[in-house]
């Protein structure tokens, strides 16, 4: 090895540009602010969704039910702030006259904070968004939905399985969209032995509103 090579290796820290030192403060605001702002908010319950779906929509329909429910039962609604089945649990919890937070995020083609969050506190960075949303809930409550949707839920999981954070519910909503998912899991992640098969108590699937209500209400002992 030539001392060229020596050097480059020796010295790779210093290609770190000043921007990225900058960067490091940036994100440390977001979450001095997340922290600051959702402080107050629980019990909350962070609800998750395709944010494709239209107001005529079931999903549409049931997470705003959803999101009144859980609000007049002093619960607050979390979400991602935008639209589709974020929108509808918004909605539900302000049309009932609850807490209703939204914890948007600055996309290339803009995503909007939906009208229905009282709250909206926007992120520049996903990790810092998807940190508020799991350290302020009690539980989640995970509509049909696509990437993003997907995401939010492994992460959850992965972060109960390791026992990164407490236990809490899961809740997947519409048994017919999830279960080819769970019907994939148990078969090739626990028949492979990738997973242990009380990994999967992680998750739950229920359809009605109330059964999860439920569900959540013991979770808290409320």
């Amino acid at each position: 090895m030539n001392n060229n090579n020596i050097k480059k290796e020796q010295y790779l820290i210093d290609e770190i540009k000043v921007g990225d030192t900058w960067r490091m403060f940036k994100i440390l605001s977001e979450f001095v602010e997340g922290f600051e702002n959702l402080s107050d908010i629980e019990p909350a319950v962070s609800v998750f969704g395709s944010a494709r779906v239209k107001e005529d929509h079931s999903d549409y329909k049931k997470a705003r039910l959803m999101g009144s429910m859980l609000a007049d039962n002093g619960i607050t609604v979390l979400t991602g702030g935008g639209p589709g089945v974020m929108e509808a649990a918004n909605r539900g919890a302000t049309e009932t006259g609850g807490q209703s937070i939204g914890v948007n995020i600055e996309l290339p083609f803009e995503q909007k904070p939906n009208p229905y969050a009282k709250k909206v506190i926007t992120f520049n960075y996903f990790f810092v968004r998807k940190v508020m949303l799991v350290k302020y809930a009690s539980a989640f409550v995970i509509f049909p939905g696509g990437f993003g949707t997907m995401d939010e839920l492994f992460e959850a999981m992965t972060l109960i399985q390791t026992r990164k954070i407490l236990p809490f519910p899961l809740i997947l909503v519409e048994k017919d969209y999830w279960s080819g998912m769970v019907n994939w899991l148990e078969d090739k992640m626990v028949g492979n032995n990738f997973i242990n098969e009380s990994d999967l108590d992680i998750i739950k699937l229920i359809d009605d509103p109330s059964e999860i209500l439920d569900c959540i209400k013991n979770f808290l002992k409320v």
